[in-house]
């Protein structure tokens, strides 16, 4: 197993408005590339702090340098359309369809240039201790970025981009590896889909065999870990529902994905949202393989409101009964940002998580 401590975060965090009026006034023509670079730099270490002072684990840029957490992909690879998914987004009591910054997959998907060489080489330089990279995954793209019309010429079902979209996983993760990169964390809010209703019926409106579809995505997961581990980087990978301003992509629990899952991608170790009732029990915390460490999401970023220290404790006693508690942790279920716009929370507001989450893992197990 491998868990940096036991108070973690999975990394973005909200951007400074002064990142954000930079990035608003380079995209208007009115700030030099030079500028946005020192402004984008200086935010860094301000997040870098932040962590440092919370004493939560580990390091993270916030993604500062990212619109969302897949755009360094889909900047950098040749094959995405400038055209947007419209994606069904959640709340509670309503739902809303947004256009959304992800773009469709609309050609041939070809790895052009390296997306995270500046996260690396900053944070390599910068942070206070061991750091993190994130990279997306493939199954991110198989459920909200293939559009038949769009994309279907060369990909004529969604499953036709997962070769592809791996070959180009495997290039960054291997020139990560080369850059001394010790800790990558693979992000994946499209499992849950396989244990949506909603998305499973789209699924398989399109004649799709959902199972065989995930044993897909799974292995292509799969090999980009093996590829990771095999050169002395540790893996963890984050499973959510989706983090859009407060709001969410997917329901569903874990219970229905966990035996494929858990069991097919050989990570170190799962981040796992679980902040609200939609996630169900740790009861699919059995299908985690021995020694395989999993940080809890307990604590939400959809929203300030300040969860309660005991009742935290209590559910990782709960998970527990699962899980050894030796190979937990803690951490917040999402980014605060996950998008440039981030969650309706404040900056006060997020470092109060990241200090609580440091308090239930001292509580929990007396060091963070």
């Amino acid at each position: 197993m491998s868990l940096f401590g036991r108070a973690t975060h999975v990394g973005s965090l909200l951007r400074p408005p002064q990142l954000l009026r930079a990035r608003a006034d380079h995209a208007a023509g009115m700030l030099a590339a030079d500028e946005l670079r020192r402004i984008e730099q200086e935010s860094i270490l301000v997040a870098l702090a932040v962590q440092q002072d919370s004493g939560v684990g580990p390091y993270t840029d916030g993604e500062y340098l990212r619109t969302d957490f897949m755009s360094g992909l889909t900047e950098h690879v040749d094959g995405f359309a400038e055209q947007a998914p419209s994606l069904e987004w959640q709340t509670e009591g309503h739902r809303e369809e947004d256009a959304s910054i992800l773009r469709l997959v609309g050609g041939k998907l070809t790895y052009r240039e390296r997306f995270t060489a500046r996260e690396a080489a900053f944070l390599a330089a910068h942070a206070p201790g061991p750091f993190k990279i994130n990279l997306p995954e493939v199954t991110n793209f198989v459920v909200a970025n293939w559009d038949a019309e769009v994309s279907g010429r060369l990909y004529p079902r969604r499953g036709d981009i997962v070769d592809d979209l791996t070959t180009v996983l495997l290039q960054e993760a291997a020139a990560l590896a080369d850059d001394g990169v010790r800790h990558v964390q693979i992000d994946a809010p499209c499992f849950i889909a396989f244990a949506n209703p909603r998305i499973l019926a789209l699924l398989e409106s399109e004649g799709i065999d959902t199972r065989a579809l995930l044993r897909r995505c799974v292995d292509a997961d799969a090999a980009v870990v093996r590829l990771l581990r095999e050169r002395g980087v540790s893996v963890g990978m984050h499973i959510c529902r989706g983090n859009y301003r407060g709001q969410w992509f997917n329901e569903g629990f874990y219970d229905d994905i966990a035996a494929e899952v858990f069991g097919g991608v050989p990570v170190d170790h799962w981040l796992l949202e679980y902040d609200t009732e939609r996630a169900g029990t740790f009861e699919p915390l059995q299908h985690v393989p021995d020694g395989v460490g999993v940080v809890l999401g307990l604590i939400t970023t959809k929203s300030g409101d300040l969860e309660d220290a005991d009742e935290l404790a209590r559910r990782v006693s709960a998970a527990a009964r699962f899980v050894p508690l030796e190979n937990l942790a803690i951490s917040p279920q999402c980014g605060f940002a996950s998008e440039v716009r981030g969650n309706p929370l404040t900056w006060d507001d997020q470092r109060r998580k990241l200090d609580l989450t440091a308090k239930v893992a001292q509580r929990v197990w007396g060091t963070v």
